[in-house]
């Protein structure tokens, strides 16, 4: 569990960079920000910003994070940014999607959730080649880069390929290959061969979870297997759960519990769990929740929900107030249309002040911290990503302010908020390597992989054999 929400008032602290400075350099910088203002978390955990700051990479992890001079004695080594008017902050996290499902965006638009499954993703899915899987998580990565995301948690098929995929494009990601019962015992065992065998892969870019795909397709025994193996081989679990309130009300009435309950009664809530969605989430699983002996997550990515009219969205404040970090997610390009996560996060501000009827909730500085340190718990990564701060892992993305939308800025919190757009990112760094600088993509071919993702378009939307992967009745 997490320590309390940040409260709204967090202030500014322009000292705060000469707090993170540690003693002494030994080895050659490799990465060197200067002339930036950065977004720091204080020792309460709220959003600061250093003025004219300077950000010392080396080895891929940050090692200052400063207002004073900085000492660079092999500077034909380092990589020099000179970031005026820009801020730096840590990478997005995009804590729940599909990659490879920008395949099929505005494929099904305006239906609810039971003709989009049972009408359209899963007859198409049932074509699915890992030709289609690649080059939809090549694109995919492509965006995400775009728009600052430097780590993803994916759930999805054919996932040696999207490792493979993660892996050249440099990207940091969570994956698991998901399954359902319907497969037998030999989709679980496949979740957990992928996850053993890529965990701690890409320089340990590549993280791993077993990924069963939901309490409605996936049975009590298979869950209680699952919870079983991710506590013997120390995996992450990640998966779709009281999605929305039909979903929990469907399984009460046929099970007597809602699926927080199923995932508790399995054990799972005993596991480190990331929860996609939980719209659903009830008043009576709260307590259950609360009881929790894992690290438990949830996932929220409000464009869905709303494109869906669900009546519910993500409980926020309630989570956040049992300790539970809530993330933030785009869930897959085919009923999200996007992967941007920067429209999460405002999203998620704007939903939550409606839903309760409070504009002080949530606060632009709370919603920077869902897009940071929380997101970065919500897929187990809390003390290597999230945060500009030594020691952490070098994801960082400069962002420009300096356009007509964004400008005057009197509080930087609402700036980066409600006025910047994912297109104002410049600069994309992971593990200390620059993946995209000055908008322009250095380890992904756009025109090509569309190229020869339009060829292969006909076959994989085909629905005439009238086949499914699964059929979606809640």
């Amino acid at each position: 569990m997490t320590s309390p929400e940040p409260t709204p008032d967090a202030t500014t602290d322009s000292s705060a960079g000469d707090r993170l400075q540690p003693p002494g350099t030994k080895t050659p910088a490799n990465l060197i920000i200067t002339r930036c203002t950065a977004l720091v978390h204080d020792d309460q955990e709220q959003i600061g910003f250093v003025e004219d700051a300077t950000i010392v990479v080396r080895g891929g992890r940050i090692e200052a994070v400063t207002t004073g001079p900085v000492d660079v004695p092999d500077a034909e080594h380092t990589e020099h940014i000179d970031a005026r008017g820009q801020v730096a902050m840590p990478g997005l996290v995009n804590c729940h999607t599909h990659a490879a499902m920008v395949t099929l965006r505005g494929i099904a638009e305006d239906l609810p959730i039971e003709e989009w499954f049972n009408d359209f993703v899963w007859p198409i899915e049932s074509n699915l080649q890992e030709k289609d899987v690649e080059l939809g998580a090549r694109l995919a990565c492509a965006e995400m880069i775009r728009g600052g995301v430097t780590c993803f948690a994916d759930h999805y098929f054919s996932m040696d390929t999207v490792a493979a995929v993660t892996a050249e494009s440099g990207m940091r990601a969570n994956l698991g290959q998901a399954f359902f019962s319907s497969q037998g015992a030999e989709g679980r065992e496949q979740s957990l061969d992928f996850a053993l065998r890529h965990r701690d892969t890409a320089d340990g870019r590549i993280t791993t979870s077993l990924a069963p795909h939901a309490p409605y397709t996936v049975e009590d025994a298979d869950l209680a297997a699952t919870a079983q193996l991710a506590q013997e081989h120390g995996l992450l679990v990640h998966i779709h759960a009281s999605e929305n309130r039909d979903q929990a009300d469907t399984s009460l009435a046929r099970h007597g519990r809602t699926p927080i309950e199923v995932l508790a009664d399995a054990g799972l809530l005993d596991t480190d769990l990331l929860i996609a969605h939980g719209t659903g989430i009830m008043e009576r699983d709260l307590p259950v929740l609360a009881r929790a002996s894992g690290r438990i997550a949830v996932a929220s990515a409000p464009r869905g929900y709303l494109k869906f009219a669900w009546p519910t969205t993500t409980p926020v404040r309630a989570l956040r107030e049992l300790g539970i970090p809530v993330g933030l997610a785009t869930d897959g390009a085919a009923s999200n249309s996007s992967l941007d996560v920067w429209e999460s996060m405002a999203l998620t501000a704007l939903v939550q002040k409606f839903t309760e009827g409070d504009p002080r909730r949530l606060t632009s500085r709370q919603a920077l911290h869902h897009a940071t340190l929380q997101s970065a718990r919500a897929v187990g990564l809390g003390e290597e990503i999230g945060s500009l701060a030594p020691g952490r892992r070098a994801d960082i993305i400069l962002v420009d302010v300096s356009g007509p939308h964004t400008q005057p800025v009197h509080d930087l919190a609402a700036t980066l908020v409600h006025s910047a757009r994912s297109g104002d990112v410049r600069t994309t760094i992971v593990d200390g390597r620059v993946i995209m600088r000055d908008r322009e993509l250095l380890t992904l071919d756009v025109p090509a992989i569309v190229r020869e993702m339009n060829e292969r378009m006909p076959a994989l939307i085909d629905r005439s054999h009238g086949k499914r992967i699964q059929d979606y009745d809640t």
